[in-house]
């Protein structure tokens, strides 16, 4: 399904009539629907991760496991600057959004520009950089080293709903004033986790299987932020920051700011920061 990407022009529009300017901005009225693959094989000749980075303007983008190669897929768009460029330099594989020329300002309430996309199981550090976008990502059963996520005003459901196949080192995500969901995150088997919000929604969701001792550190604006944590964790959670509202079961054992829960295997360390937030840590 396409989703509309957001309406720039009426951002435009409205900037410009705060300023005591009315003209009437030109249109281009976006063309028929082109399709694009997205392929790219591993490069050889180095035994360390490869870098796979996405770089994606507005729009929708879809990820999961399933390619006999390093990515698969197909590009929609109708236009034609959205045409996805891919480069490949030693051990790093670019696929980039084409740059739209504002020329003229397009008619963003027909505007289709969606990546539908398959990663394969190679060992991989994933770079996503992105703008207004949504997005459902699969990322379980990949061999994810590293993940780091940077985008804007963005719509997300990102799961581990299986366990990834390598061990990962960081998994770092910064997003603006977003609807963000993260789940199945014990599955990423990351040993460090740094995710920053701004003004936003935001859930974390620590549930699936931990191998190893972990540490969350995660930081938020405004907005309400939600931290699931499976009551058979060994956790200990320290809240740093002026939340609004602070909701926590009672079973957790508190001194000053730390909470800590009683469980069994590895141990999930977290650090919560946040301005004027409501945080709520709820079990599974």
């Amino acid at each position: 399904m396409n989703k509309k990407i957001i309406p720039l022009a009426l951002i435009i529009t409205l900037l410009i009539s705060g300023c005591g300017v009315t003209f009437q901005l030109p249109q281009v009225t976006p063309g028929p629907v082109a399709y694009e693959k997205i392929e790219a094989t591993a490069p050889g000749g180095s035994s360390d991760p490869i870098r796979l980075k996405l770089t994606f303007g507005a729009g929708e983008m879809l990820i999961r496991p399933g390619s006999d190669i390093l990515i698969s897929g197909q590009a929609s768009f109708n236009i034609p600057d959205f045409k996805p460029e891919i480069t490949s330099t030693d051990n790093v594989v670019n696929v980039t959004q084409g740059s739209y020329t504002l020329n003229k300002i397009p008619n963003f309430s027909n505007v289709v520009n969606t990546w539908d996309l398959e990663l394969g199981n190679n060992p991989i550090d994933l770079e996503i950089s992105a703008g207004a976008y949504s997005a459902t990502m699969e990322l379980g059963r990949l061999a994810l080293t590293n993940v780091m996520i940077k985008d804007g005003a963005s719509d997300v459901h990102l799961s581990f709903s299986e366990k990834n196949l390598s061990a990962m080192n960081l998994f770092r995500y910064e997003t603006g004033a977003s609807q963000v969901i993260l789940s199945g995150l014990a599955n990423a088997d990351f040993s460090l986790l740094e995710f920053t919000g701004g003004a936003g929604n935001y859930t974390l969701d620590f549930s699936g299987e931990f191998s190893r001792d972990a540490t969350a550190s995660i930081t938020a604006g405004l907005g309400n932020l939600r931290i699931v944590i499976p009551q058979n964790v060994h956790t200990q959670l320290t809240i740093d920051g002026n939340f609004s509202n602070i909701t926590i079961d009672d079973h957790w054992i508190k001194n000053g700011s730390t909470y800590t829960q009683e469980g069994s295997g590895p141990m999930l360390t977290i650090i919560v920061k946040a301005g004027a937030a409501n945080l709520v840590i709820a079990g599974e």
